[in-house]
């Protein structure tokens, strides 16, 4: 439950204001700003290294052996772009008042403190900066979430970013907005939120998306990590920087003890590598590309992976490289777009491309479903649509004959 002994949000003095540029990062961690880093496991930094985009992009490693890949990195395979490690805490153990940083490792003494030593553990293997092991924050445990930001404020240290990883159920309503902008106010350094939900987090509730350029507006500093197409719309709307997941396990939070699910078009053992169609703005697994298309031709993709050479129903299998393919197709794709985004005005102009980017997505399936002569081969997801619907602020999205199908989800 939220918390009305809460600080209230620090007011604007003239809502029709523009909002606050965003906050310049300080010291080593200025090479974040502007950013979108992938959001990797280690096993696969091999498959997308060599599209990553030097002056835009770097990386967050999650997972097993994370530290020792990052120092790997760092010492023998000369990496010297921005590089994250992200302590995951949260995928096993929620915060709670009493113990926001919860102790998950094996083979150190009960009195060590888990927060000093993650920080001191990832600054040892090279990070850029070091993120908080925090645990899941459930929605609206404002006890959990005060704890952790007390701790944080302490260490006074503007070079340690606080990680976040809230439940999607703080973006529900506007008190719990309101609160969670709050508190993250009290952190000097930069924030990196993390939303938890299945499937697709900020598809879960109407005004989700609205309430994140909320708080990337509101709160200087935040970053937005582990997540999707938000990346884009948050980094678009202000935020310091962002991270996007390189496999669907990366773009979104499971809360401890909960099962993740899985789409159809996605679900169980995948049969073939999930491949970003650049036009839908989606990913679908490789062997429902080469499906859907098999009676018509699908179109050479030219990103710099594929380099004009194959067509994504390429993908159709697990079969040798082809996951490592996959792998490399998306990242270029997603470079492609960063690269065409980070060249438009921060501000205004940005967001509105984002957003223009986002209708013609959403326009684009109809059109297509028809030329497959299927009416129901593709269908926008419920977060595009969303981001499709969220025109910038000073704007007003369009009166749409469609834009009941818009609402829908």
């Amino acid at each position: 439950m939220t918390d009305s002994s809460a600080p209230l949000p620090r007011p604007r003095s003239d809502l029709t204001e523009p909002p606050d540029a965003p906050q310049a990062l300080a010291g080593a961690l200025g090479v974040l700003q502007g950013r979108m880093l992938l959001h990797v496991s280690p096993a696969r930094v091999g498959f997308l290294r060599a599209q990553l985009d030097a002056g835009r992009s770097g990386l967050v490693l999650c997972g097993p052996n994370a530290l020792q890949q990052a120092k790997r990195l760092r010492e023998t395979e000369a990496f010297s772009g921005p590089l994250l490690v992200d302590p995951g805490v949260y995928e096993v153990r929620a915060a709670s008042e009493e113990d926001p940083f919860p102790d998950v490792s094996e083979g150190t003494f009960t009195f060590d403190d888990p927060l000093a030593v993650s920080l001191a553990e990832q600054r040892a293997a090279g990070v850029t900066a070091p993120l908080t092991p925090t645990g899941y924050l459930h929605a609206e445990d404002s006890d959990a979430l005060k704890a952790a930001v007390r701790q944080v404020a302490a260490l006074n240290d503007p070079q340690v970013v606080f990680a976040a990883p809230i439940d999607v159920g703080w973006l529900r309503e506007e008190d719990s907005v309101r609160q969670l902008i709050a508190y993250l106010q009290l952190v000097k350094g930069p924030k990196a939120l993390m939303l938890g939900g299945q499937m697709d987090p900020l598809a879960r509730h109407p005004r989700a998306v609205g309430h994140l350029r909320q708080i990337v507006a509101q709160v200087p500093g935040t970053a937005l990590l582990r997540t999707d197409l938000a990346a884009f719309g948050a980094l678009a709307a202000g935020a310091v920087f962002t991270a996007f997941g390189a496999g669907s396990r990366l773009r979104h939070v499971i809360a401890p003890g909960e099962k993740a699910k899985t789409s159809k078009k996605g679900g169980g053992f995948a049969s073939s590598p999930h491949v970003l169609f650049p036009e839908l703005m989606d990913f679908f697994l490789g062997k429902t590309l080469a499906d859907r298309f098999a009676g018509a031709p699908l179109p050479v993709c030219t990103c710099a992976a594929c380099a004009g050479e194959r067509a994504l129903d390429s993908f159709a299998d697990n079969a040798g490289d082809r996951q490592a393919r996959a792998a490399a197709h998306n990242v270029a794709v997603l470079m492609e777009w960063l690269r065409t985004l980070t060249a438009v005005a921060p501000g205004t102009a940005r967001q509105r491309w984002w957003h223009e980017r986002c209708l013609a997505a959403v326009d684009r399936y109809p059109l297509l479903n028809a030329e497959l002569k299927q009416p129901d081969g593709f269908k926008a997801p419920a977060q595009l649509k969303r981001w499709a619907l969220a025109a910038p602020a000073d704007e007003v999205a369009p009166a749409r004959v469609d834009a009941k199908n818009y609402r829908r989800s």
